[in-house]
């Protein structure tokens, strides 16, 4: 059973930075897919970013260029580097995975609002 903690959300201005964090524990960080989703009231929860196995990265085309997803295996991280934030990237924003067995996990979720 994997664990997914998400941290780093807040409150930021228009043309801010956040960098998001997800400790995952409870398996080996070898995961087949990590991805960054973010959801608001007013539409679906929504793939961010993500990397999938081997090196794939994928961003959503709103935020290409501003946003960042990385890991570090060694301290079972994963991150999302938010620059020149939007007030439209408001939303609650969580970590989900998939493991080698392909089973999915899903962070508690933290929020992110940009103030314009």
């Amino acid at each position: 059973q994997v664990a997914l903690v998400e941290s780093g959300g807040g409150v930021v201005q228009a043309g801010g930075s956040l960098t998001l964090s997800c400790l995952a524990s409870g398996s080996a960080f070898n995961f087949n897919f990590i991805g960054w989703y973010r959801q608001t009231p007013e539409k679906q929860r929504e793939l961010v970013a993500d990397i999938r196995t081997p090196n794939e990265i994928n961003y959503l085309d709103s935020v290409k260029g501003r946003f960042t997803i990385s890991t570090d295996s060694a301290k079972n991280m994963s991150y999302l580097q938010m620059n020149s934030l939007k007030p439209e990237d408001t939303g609650v924003y969580y970590c989900n995975v998939w493991d080698a067995r392909w089973k999915t996990f899903w962070g508690q979720g933290t929020q992110v609002t940009v103030s314009s």
